[in-house]
C-alpha cells in the first residue's frame, strides 16, 4: 500500500463529519504508545508549557535516578534510551525553549551521574554532541534568552 501525500490527507480530513474524525483519531491513538503520548500532549500539557517541562523533568530525574551503578555497556544503554525519551517529549512540543530547557537539564543529570565522560568515550561524545546542538538552540533564540541560557552552557 502507498502512503498518500500530506496534502491529500488534509483534503480528506477536511472533507469529513466530526464523528468520522474522532473514530479515525481514536483508532490511530490505540495502536500506538508514541500516538496516545503525542494526542495526551496536544490535549492537556500543550496549554501549560511550563507544567509540561517541569514533568518531563521529573520523569528524565526518575530515569536517571534508576541508571544502575555497574558495567558501563549497561549505563551508556540507560542514558541513550533516557537521550531516546528526552528527544520524543522535545519533538512532541516543538518549542525551542522547551527544547533548550529539556536538553539542559538533561546534560547536568548526566553530569551529576558521576560517571567520567573523559573516560568514556562514548558518553563523552553523546554529552559533547548535546553541548555543540545547545550552542546552536540558544544561538537562534531571543536575545535575552541568548543571555540566560548561554550563563548555563558556560557552567556545562
Amino acid at each position: 500500500m502507498k502512503a498518500a501525500t500530506l496534502k491529500e490527507i488534509r483534503t480528506e480530513l477536511g472533507t469529513l463529519h466530526q464523528r468520522r474524525l474522532e473514530e479515525l483519531c481514536l483508532k490511530l491513538i490505540r495502536y500506538k504508545k508514541e500516538n496516545k503520548e503525542l494526542m495526551t500532549y496536544l490535549l492537556f500539557e500543550a496549554a501549560d508549557e511550563w507544567n509540561f517541562v517541569r514533568s518531563v523533568k521529573e520523569d528524565l530525574d526518575r530515569m536517571f535516578d534508576e541508571t544502575k551503578k555497574g558495567s558501563s555497556y549497561q549505563q551508556k544503554k540507560q542514558i541513550r534510551k533516557i537521550l531516546t525519551e528526552a528527544n520524543r517529549f522535545i519533538r512532541y512540543s516543538g518549542v525551542k525553549q522547551t527544547e533548550v530547557e529539556i536538553r539542559i537539564h538533561f546534560c547536568k543529570k548526566l553530569r551529576k551521574t558521576g560517571i567520567p565522560l573523559h573516560v568514556n568515550t562514548t558518553l563523552g561524545n553523546l554529552y559533547f554532541r548535546q553541548v555543540l546542538t545547545l550552542r546552536k538552540l540558544v544561538a537562534s533564540l531571543h536575545e535575552d534568552l541568548q543571555f540566560d541560557y548561554s550563563e548555563e552552557l558556560e557552567r556545562l
